[in-house]
């Protein structure tokens, strides 16, 4: 893989990245300790990755279940090609629109869109639909998660 400025990840880039999936709260310290290298080699690495942007800001993961959204859904969106901002706008002002991807293929969009049940469902799609630059959407309603983002 590489990263900002023509750098590659080597083993041990790629050792701290996996450690860090493992327990992404690890601090530098416990780090080192687990990947038997120095604190200041480790903490530099951390910080070159973050620079690059190998490595993203640290988020939690929520599960929208437990906040009532137990519906989950991949909606592609065939767009007007001329409104490509508004469309951009108008989704993420949508909040239960978790994700948006720039796709090939039959659709322009690929949103991933929580919901608390069909209805709600329906009614986000509908909200999706009145943006402007939309011209069609196709939903496919996720039965099972198989392997979570990684």
């Amino acid at each position: 893989m590489t990263i900002a400025n023509s750098r590659t990840l080597d083993s041990l880039d790629g050792r701290i990245i996996l450690a860090l999936d493992k327990d992404p709260e690890a601090s530098a310290l416990a780090l080192s300790r687990t990947l038997g290298v120095a604190r200041n080699t480790v903490h530099a690495r951390l910080a070159r990755l973050e620079r690059s942007g190998a490595l993203r800001s640290f988020s939690r993961r929520l599960d929208p279940a437990a906040l009532g959204y137990e519906l989950m859904a991949f909606l592609s969106l065939s767009i007007s090609q001329t409104r490509t901002g508004s469309v951009e706008n108008g989704l993420a002002a949508i909040p239960e629109v978790i994700e948006v991807h720039a796709t090939t293929g039959d659709a322009d969009l690929m949103a991933k869109v929580v919901a608390r049940g069909t209805a709600d469902l329906y009614r986000i799609t509908n909200e999706i639909l009145e943006i402007d630059g939309i011209e069609r959407t196709s939903t496919a309603i996720s039965i099972l998660e198989l392997m979570p983002p990684r």
